[in-house]
């Protein structure tokens, strides 16, 4: 009898649906853009309990900060100004891209500066904190980054691999005719670096040398034992844009054959959106600490009058960095401006995501087209407390379904689209910490994958309720 008893469990195990564990990264959402007239954002999360953002400010003339307990709290936090340039002599023009680093106790803020006699002798500085609040720290200045060169340097940034504090910045050698490459160093302490440098990337792609030839901004992030750096490229226009460069963390990172380049941009405008130019960007986490989180600056027009500097009208902007099966970042596009967009990954079969491919939604795994599988959680079209679901590549598409298959439509402004478009958005049926959509205009009937193919049916069973069960990520 106890050997029936067990064959009858395992019987019921065998026929029961798949269930997925609560993803690690859930989902989160913010509303762009973060700040106005704020370029080369930098955003810190530290020990405190704090965000702490800073950027270059359109008359290049300052330092500011801002802190807040979230990072949607930075877009209204007060700013203050920890230091300003000098009157005469260096550090006296183009006040660019500051970064804030919390290293051994002290804060250190990196920034570019030019001269009041020559305002393109851009050079890196450092300026040392000391307090608990860097708004309120007593800040003094540190000098000079010295490099190889007395050259156009600047976008220094500092990070750790295996207890080893590097320097990456931009710098122009006086013996190529481009306008910078990014180097690596390793750090003596947080103001000088220690060894020679290495050149890792010079702009060579054509996507790199639109305007000017130009590897700058580098930004780090690790993950799975490599070594992400990210840096932008040509002229600070529409055609500005992010590469990467990805090495092991355990390779030997000052060896230019350590690190291999993406032969692509890894994240450029997006006309479907109205994002155009994004670049110069940092990396933080999520509030909870799950997710990675891309902070960077663009434009939502095209159309430049004049020189891209001149133009104040970059913004800070975030969204959420998803990770591919390969274990690489995976930037997606620039989103729209206002809410983010999340992704949806099925119930029963946690590798697959909901997206749409011709128009037709699904759910696939391995979906490397990011934005055909997010997003925009928004108010439904049909009111009442309900929600439609946007895609983040086609504004203006919606999910809706037709003879209850799932399809990405345009909204065409009818009554019967907003129906269709429309959803009541309810507790996961196979899991509460998941999400189910049922069907504003047929109650009782659920968005669910049936042989991967979203359709609108009513729902019974146990496998019914784990193919209508999605998690937000």
């Amino acid at each position: 009898m106890l050997l029936a008893a067990l064959m009858a469990f395992a019987t019921c195990l065998a026929s029961a649906p798949a269930r997925a564990a609560v993803p690690d990264s859930p989902a989160v959402t913010y509303t762009n853009p973060i700040a106005e007239k704020r370029a080369d954002p930098h955003i810190f999360k530290h020990t405190d309990g704090y965000y702490y953002f800073t950027a270059t400010v359109p008359e290049y003339d300052r330092i500011v900060l801002r802190r807040a307990t979230t990072i949607q709290g930075l877009k209204t936090a007060p700013e203050t100004t920890i230091w300003t340039k000098h009157a005469s002599g260096v550090m006296g023009a183009h006040i660019w891209a500051p970064e804030i680093h919390f290293i051994d106790g002290k804060w250190y803020v990196y920034f570019a500066a030019g001269a009041t006699n020559d305002v393109w002798a851009i050079r890196m500085y450092v300026l040392e904190g000391t307090g608990t609040n860097p708004l309120t720290a007593t800040w003094t200045e540190k000098g000079q980054i010295r490099t190889q060169w007395e050259s156009f340097s600047l976008d220094a940034t500092t990070f750790v691999v295996n207890g080893v504090r590097y320097l990456a910045w931009a710098q122009r050698d006086p013996s190529v005719n481009n306008n910078t490459d990014v180097y690596l160093a390793k750090m003596a302490n947080p103001w000088t670096i220690t060894g020679t440098p290495v050149m890792l990337s010079r702009p060579t792609y054509s996507w790199e040398t639109v305007g000017y030839k130009v590897n700058e901004g580098p930004a780090v992030i690790q993950r799975g034992g490599k070594v992400f750096m990210t840096y932008s490229a040509s002229a600070t226009d529409a055609n500005y844009c992010l590469g990467m460069l990805t090495a092991s963390a355990g390779a030997n990172l000052l060896s230019q054959a350590s690190w291999s380049k993406s032969p692509t941009p890894v994240f450029a405008s997006s006309a479907a959106t109205s994002q155009y130019g994004p670049g110069h960007n940092s990396f933080t986490v999520s509030e909870d600490g799950k997710s990675d989180i891309l902070v960077y600056h663009d434009r939502n027009y095209k159309d430049i009058s004049g020189d891209p500097l001149n133009d104040p009208n970059r913004r800070t902007r975030v969204q959420k960095v998803y990770w591919n099966a390969d274990g690489t970042p995976n930037f997606g596009i620039p989103v729209a401006d206002g809410v983010t967009p999340q992704r949806f990954s099925s119930y029963n079969f946690p590798d697959r995501f909901v997206r749409h491919y011709d128009y037709r939604a699904r759910i696939e795994a391995n979906v490397t087209k990011l934005a055909d599988s997010q997003f925009r959680v928004v108010p439904g079209l049909a009111g009442s407390g309900t929600v439609s679901l946007e895609s983040a590549n086609f504004p203006g598409y919606y999910l809706r379904h037709e003879n209850f298959e799932v399809w990405l439509r345009k909204n065409d402004g009818s009554a019967q689209f907003a129906s269709d478009a429309t959803f009541r958005q309810r507790a996961g049926l196979a899991d509460p910490a998941g999400v189910s959509y049922e069907s504003y205009n047929y109650p009782g009937r659920y968005v669910r994958h049936w042989e991967y193919l979203l359709n609108v049916q009513a729902v019974s069973t146990a496998t019914d309720r784990a193919d209508a069960t999605f998690y937000a990520q």
